[in-house]
């Protein structure tokens, strides 16, 4: 576990146990990952680090915007079908999550393939039948190659390349990224460990909570 992540996780503990209220999540505002706490009604909020807006199209052929996001939570990780080492760990966790969320209208999933030119509609329609990915609410999303890997550096900070020259690098994140309904990110979690997949369960709920 990253000391981020673990600074994190002890951060939240303590001030659960500092409050007698449901603790609220932090938010994260740059790439480091750094936990900062702002009060919901503060003007700070509206200055914060959100998703960029988007344009994907899902596994059975529908097109997925932040418009599809609006008024939800949702869990973003990026992945790919042929992928053999950290991706079946992960997506097995993430079923964990959609199961969880499964009569929850207010929580969606969105799983980004980094291999957009290979994983089309019609192989990520049979991966996810594979898969038994069944959720109306889990989206697997291919589309521009540019455009998800710009988003997934610039909005959900999912690697550390941050060189323009670079920024065509192969993209592998074992993150699991927690949105609100503001496209604010507020938790991020390594999605092969089991411990940080429940507690990822756990703050859904919480963010759940916020009005």
């Amino acid at each position: 576990m990253s000391k981020t992540i673990f600074s994190f996780i002890l951060s939240l503990i303590l001030v659960g146990c500092k409050q007698k209220t449901v603790p609220s999540l932090p938010y994260f505002n740059t790439a480091d990952f750094t936990p900062i706490w702002i009060a919901k009604n503060s003007p700070q909020i509206t200055k914060l680090h959100s998703i960029s807006p988007f344009l994907f199209t899902d596994q059975n052929g529908k097109t997925v915007t932040e418009r599809t996001t609006k008024g939800k939570i949702y869990v973003a990780n990026f992945f790919f079908t042929r992928c053999q080492n950290i991706c079946p760990k992960m997506m097995d966790n993430l079923k964990k999550v959609a199961e969880v969320i499964s009569a929850d209208t207010n929580v969606l999933i969105i799983s980004h393939s980094v291999t957009p030119y290979f994983d089309n509609v019609a192989v990520l329609k049979k991966y996810a039948k594979e898969k038994a990915i069944t959720s109306q609410s889990w989206y697997l999303v291919t589309g521009n190659k540019e455009a998800i890997y710009k988003i997934a550096r610039k909005s959900y900070f999912a690697d550390t390349v941050t060189s323009s020259a670079i920024t065509s690098q192969f993209l592998h994140t074992e993150n699991f990224i927690l949105v609100d309904k503001n496209r604010h990110i507020r938790g991020v979690y390594n999605g092969t460990i089991e411990l940080e997949v429940e507690n990822l369960i756990r703050h859904i709920k919480l963010l759940e909570q916020e009005n």
